[in-house]
């Protein structure tokens, strides 16, 4: 039984806030994690929502490579609901704490439910989930600008899905850069990027995701076309000589090998 897994102390209470959600949800299945599983992970697709059977679930989101906690939640709450409204991507990490047990409400009933839903209503809420989304991508766009970063022009190049691209790059931090470009590739795209330092004679193989993209309908002359991305993986050499280029570089010294 549900209240099983609950702690002796709360169980009364987990019990009959099973029982109200199961009078109100159709569980198309129950998962069981251990402590520090994952649950959902930000950025990867997904449209379930989560209700918590039992123990605690933390969200979080990474911002330039630090872990930020949003949310502790309990017994009786739900996630995940904004990427089953806006059809988006995961906003943010879900991981379990201590012994955990959710229940995946029915995707089917819910769409059946949802589309009850005036269509004139539907559309706020669909607005209000990508609002949410876009807010979220601006504060951790400014939380990284935290981070020193680095204006210099820098030649790169990187293969979208038609030809090998040549840009260049005139801001730089320790954990990714911004790419100006009319055409950038879309959100959570991942792909390698070859970045050409000062007095470096081979470019650095850099794996990188876009973290967020700004077309041209939404450009201005402060803010023009282009993608930021972030890096993900390079190798060890590479790193040493990205490191050097960008304490060099914050330290106002030409940057040399």
């Amino acid at each position: 039984m549900a209240a099983d897994r609950c702690e002796p102390e709360a169980r009364d209470y987990c019990l009959k806030s099973y029982d109200e959600a199961r009078s109100m949800f159709t569980f198309a299945s129950e998962e069981t994690f251990k402590d520090g599983d994952i649950i959902i992970k930000e950025g990867t697709p997904g449209n379930w929502i989560y209700y918590i059977i039992a123990g605690s679930v933390e969200i979080s989101k990474t911002i330039g490579g630090r872990k930020f906690v949003l949310d502790k939640l309990e017994a009786g709450e739900i996630f995940g609901e904004v990427g089953f409204i806006g059809g988006m991507k995961r906003t943010a990490t879900a991981v379990a704490i201590g012994p955990t047990t959710v229940g995946l409400i029915d995707r089917e009933s819910l769409d059946v439910e949802f589309n009850k839903i005036p269509s004139d209503f539907r559309s706020i809420l669909v607005a209000l989930a990508r609002r949410f989304e876009k807010l979220v991508m601006r504060v951790s766009e400014f939380s990284e600008r935290k981070e020193v970063r680095v204006q210099k022009t820098l030649s790169l190049t990187y293969k979208d899905k038609q030809s090998f691209v040549k840009a260049y790059v005139g801001n730089v931090s320790s954990s990714g850069l911004f790419i100006k470009t009319p055409t950038p590739l879309k959100q959570g795209e991942k792909f390698q990027l070859r970045l050409q330092l000062p007095d470096v004679p081979e470019p650095l193989r850099i794996s990188c995701e876009v973290a967020w993209a700004r077309n041209q309908a939404q450009s201005s002359d402060k803010n023009p076309a282009g993608m930021g991305v972030k890096f993900i993986e390079m190798s060890r050499k590479d790193k040493e000589t990205f490191d050097r280029f960008m304490d060099r570089a914050t330290r106002g010294f030409p940057s040399r090998r």
